[in-house]
């Protein structure tokens, strides 16, 4: 098949984009002819890894090309007449690509793969300034609840007007989460496609000091304060745990002054960005990854790569990420924002070596049946082959 796979990033700024890129790459590696489409924005100063791109930017103006980007329908023209694609798979365009480029899709089979709340949420979030979740839906009431000024209101309306999701053959869900939240707000999901890891090799066996990752950006919604104060009470019970934080962000210095404020900065290693590599060694000598996300995580990366490594997860009792763990067998889950129930589980796994390589181990068994990139690109075809028999809008 030629598969053109479209997506507002092209830079490996994130899980989507990685994401994205490996499903090109496999899709290549199978024989199929791949191409990816994004705008030219650099979220982070990377290079460029996409085929075919448009123009974009992080500047002020992506307000106005987030609703419309006209060098987007340009470029994208040229590149379905020259391509002539047997499906067109969509994952990211309120962003950068704009609802401007959907009417070009109609002759063609195409697919809407949803792995975030863009669609509902004109934050991307669904959670209120408090930090609980939203339920409301997206308008007046984002207003209401402090989320958006009014200008930002208007344009969020200006491109929900413009997005017309009916040029889509099939649309799939990167989780059965997501799925239930956009079916609640009305719009079709046919299935759910969780994301794929790569397989990596098994972490080295777990040493004598228990040691606690984790893994993200630091920003409020990852509930790495929650993690820390959770650090506190654990402290009390198991004098020598550790925790290694792997990431960066606007939070960094005020979560290394909290760990400080909190008695226990001698107890945490903030390691900052790491390249993917650094970043599975550093975190191979985690007895467990911890993932304390405030936010419902549309599917929780993180916690697919660490199960991958072979490490048990203990994560938020939300989201996707209640999808990925299976209390007692892979890990265990904690109500989010709840730093005393956090403390409680990660206890439970820190205090017994054994306990955390048999959970390491079944994890690491249900990541290579469920999540590798081989399984993850079976059902992309799969729903491809779905869409060529719908033969396009």
């Amino acid at each position: 098949m030629r598969v053109l796979l479209l997506h507002d990033y092209g830079t490996l700024s994130g899980g989507a984009e990685v994401m994205i890129v490996a499903l090109r790459d496999a899709l290549r590696g199978r024989g199929h002819e791949a191409i990816l489409f994004t705008s030219t924005a650099r979220p982070l100063p990377l290079p460029l890894v996409s085929d075919e791109q448009c123009f974009g930017t992080v500047s002020p103006l992506r307000r106005v090309l987030q609703a419309a980007n006209p060098h987007a329908v340009a470029r994208l023209r040229t590149v379905l007449r020259d391509f002539r694609p047997d499906v067109v798979h969509v994952k990211m365009f309120l962003t950068q690509l704009s609802p401007l480029v959907l009417p070009l899709l109609r002759p063609f089979p195409s697919l809407l793969h949803v792995i975030n709340y863009n669609l509902v949420c004109p934050i991307n979030t669904k959670t209120l300034p408090d930090g609980t979740p939203c339920r409301q839906r997206a308008g007046v009431a984002c207003h209401a609840a402090g989320c958006m000024s009014w200008p930002g209101v208007a344009r969020a309306f200006v491109q929900r007007r413009m997005t017309s999701l009916d040029v889509f053959d099939r649309v799939v869900a990167n989780s059965q989460w997501v799925a239930r939240r956009l079916r609640a707000e009305g719009i079709r999901v046919d299935e759910a496609i969780p994301n794929g890891v790569p397989v990596r090799p098994l972490r080295p066996p777990l040493g004598p000091m228990p040691v606690i990752g984790f893994a993200g950006r630091l920003v409020p919604k990852k509930g790495v304060d929650v993690l820390l104060h959770a650090m506190v009470l654990l402290r009390k019970r198991v004098p020598e745990v550790r925790l290694i934080v792997a990431g960066d962000g606007p939070e960094r210095i005020g979560l290394e002054r909290l760990a400080a404020e909190l008695g226990i900065r001698d107890a945490v290693d903030f390691l900052g960005h790491l390249a993917q590599e650094q970043a599975e060694h550093a975190l191979g000598a985690a007895w467990v990854q911890a993932v304390p996300s405030r936010w419902e995580e549309p599917f929780g990366l993180v916690a697919a790569e660490a199960m991958m490594r072979g490490t048990a997860v203990v994560a938020s009792e939300s989201g996707g990420l209640a999808e990925q763990v299976e209390p007692g067998a892979t890990g265990y889950l904690a109500p989010a924002g709840d730093a005393g129930a956090l403390a409680r589980v990660l206890e439970q796994v820190v205090r017994d070596r054994d306990l955390a390589e048999r959970l390491g181990a079944s994890a690491r068994v249900r990541a290579l049946a469920e999540l590798t990139i081989d399984r993850h690109v079976d059902r992309v075809v799969a729903a491809h082959l779905a869409c060529r028999r719908g033969g396009g809008r």
